[in-house]
């Protein structure tokens, strides 16, 4: 991306544009060969369990928990995602006993987006628009890579140290070059081709990305119910309300974006990803700048050292049990 800081002043708007999106091309066909090459030789892990020291539980889920561990010998804090391999299928994970597999990742202490979300109510649009702004960014390169996300939502984007967020929980997110039908993600989150076993593809996330900004600037969902099937059905009638307080701009991406007919739903079309960049909501938007960091972040977490957890709810914690025998050895066999 380092061309567009050369681009001389005399060049026009629409010159400048051009080699913006030659230079983000180059970037992510670049970044693609990365993709392959760590997808086809995966770095070998040398840590084991014993070098780390189980702190506190941060989050709960359906397939185990994550926990903020420290490694014994580099003093630094991670995350440790604990899987019930009974509940998961065999993936290339760090390490695994009889009974767990184990993924320690990069410890992100600002908290999840869904708790401050509930905290403050909801955003102000400058603010739900700089988190969206990277939520663009963030699928542009997943999908130069075929990887469709799946599973997007407040609960699983982090904020980090310098308030911008990181995008976790790829539990979901699947490569794929034509269509899936997969049912899979949060109701509320789902787009009408998947509750429709069509088949879908990349533009499921784009559905989801006009859920999220919504839910951010309004402070709850376009589609929510007591029950998934009373979701699934206004999900799939195409029928938003927009609240009051909606700038006209606002209403018009989220029409594009929460849009059941595919051939006119942004970031579906001929032009891509760029509908979206391009759209007056985001006029004010210095892409590359989002990109590089610069851009200064509407809220930055309180954070009182490496391995603060005061941005994380509290569990009840319990004592990892370990199965005498093997679990799932026929799944597991050469892992």
């Amino acid at each position: 991306m380092g061309k567009v800081s050369r681009v001389p002043v005399f060049w026009n708007n629409s010159t400048f544009f051009f080699f913006l999106v030659l230079s983000v091309k180059e970037f992510l066909a670049k970044a693609k060969e990365d993709f392959l090459r760590k997808w086809e030789s995966p770095p070998q892990n040398t840590a084991g369990l014993d070098d780390f020291e189980r702190q506190k539980t941060l989050g709960t889920g359906s397939f185990g928990r994550v926990m903020l561990v420290k490694h014994k010998g580099a003093e630094q804090f991670y995350a440790m995602k604990i899987l019930d391999k009974q509940k998961v299928d065999n993936s290339s994970y760090i390490k695994h006993d009889n009974s767990n597999l184990y993924m320690v990742m990069e410890y992100v202490p600002g908290g999840e987006m869904f708790s401050h979300l509930r905290r403050i109510g909801r955003f102000s649009e400058p603010h739900a628009r700089f988190y969206a702004a990277q939520i663009v960014l963030t699928f542009e390169y997943l999908h130069s890579l075929d990887l469709i996300y799946r599973d997007l939502k407040p609960e699983n984007l982090l904020i980090d140290q310098q308030g911008y967020i990181q995008v976790t929980d790829f539990g979901f997110a699947k490569r794929v070059k034509g269509r899936t039908w997969t049912l899979c993600g949060t109701p509320e989150y789902l787009a009408p081709e998947i509750i429709l076993s069509k088949g879908y593809n990349k533009a499921v996330d784009w559905w989801a990305l006009g859920v999220l900004i919504y839910e951010m600037a309004a402070g709850y969902p376009p589609f929510f119910a007591d029950q998934p099937i009373q979701i699934y059905e206004k999900i799939v009638s195409g029928k938003v309300r927009f609240p009051s307080h909606f700038s006209s701009d606002l209403k018009d991406l989220l029409r594009n974006l929460l849009q059941v007919d595919l051939t006119k739903r942004y970031g579906n079309l001929k032009n891509g990803v760029n509908d979206i960049k391009n759209h007056k909501w985001f006029a004010t938007t210095d892409w590359i700048a989002i990109y590089q960091r610069k851009v200064e972040a509407p809220f930055i977490p309180k954070c009182r050292g490496a391995g603060d957890t005061s941005n994380f709810d509290d569990y009840e914690e319990e004592d990892i049990r370990v199965s005498l025998t093997e679990k799932c050895a026929k799944e597991f066999a050469d892992f």
